[in-house]
């Protein structure tokens, strides 16, 4: 008798567990974890004609915490900027000492950390022809300019530095500029 309820308790058991689909548990604690409730949005809407695209924001919309850089990317913008653009922060040591540590971090690999062009990219030839600060007439507009758009091989780091750090890097590559030339 006894190994009869046994066996009918363990075909029971064996029952209710053939019905579980692992796939999809029978309580779930956090059902929002489960069921991706925010990215169904686009496709129940018929404000979007082409497809589930979220739509281009309206013409002259400026993002959080961007700042419009009004000079274009081409040489004439970059002697623009190079004559005309000033830097709205003071040269204080803090500003100096926050630029150095930003310019070891995105522009020593390659300008080296004296900016003489030496940096470890440039002497394992990984990119040639890095020149040195005292070798160009730099201005602090003319090296936003280039960190904000890039300049022949140099990319773009305007997605890496926000505008203050710009500066303080511009700042610091002045000091280095003027410790080469002297």
């Amino acid at each position: 008798m006894r190994y009869k309820i046994l066996l009918v308790s363990i075909v029971i058991a064996l029952g209710f567990q053939s019905c579980a689909d692992p796939s999809r548990p029978n309580y779930q604690y956090f059902p929002n974890m489960y069921e991706p409730v925010g990215y169904e949005t686009y496709a129940d809407s018929d404000a979007f004609a082409n497809g589930i695209e979220a739509q281009v924001p309206v013409e002259g919309t400026v993002a959080r915490g961007w700042e419009p850089y009004d000079y274009p990317d081409t040489n004439e913008g970059y002697e623009d900027a190079k004559a005309n653009l000033t830097s709205p922060l003071e040269s204080t040591q803090e500003n100096l000492a926050v630029g150095k540590e930003l310019y070891g971090v995105y522009c020593a690999v390659c300008h080296g950390a004296k900016g003489d062009g030496q940096g470890i990219l440039m002497t394992r030839e990984k990119f040639l022809g890095v020149p040195s600060y005292a070798d160009r007439e730099i201005t602090p507009g003319s090296i936003y300019h280039v960190l904000m758009y890039g300049k022949n091989a140099m990319g773009s780091h305007a997605g890496q530095v926000n505008a203050e750090e710009r500066w303080q890097i511009a700042q610091h590559v002045m000091e280095l500029r003027s410790k080469l030339v002297n």
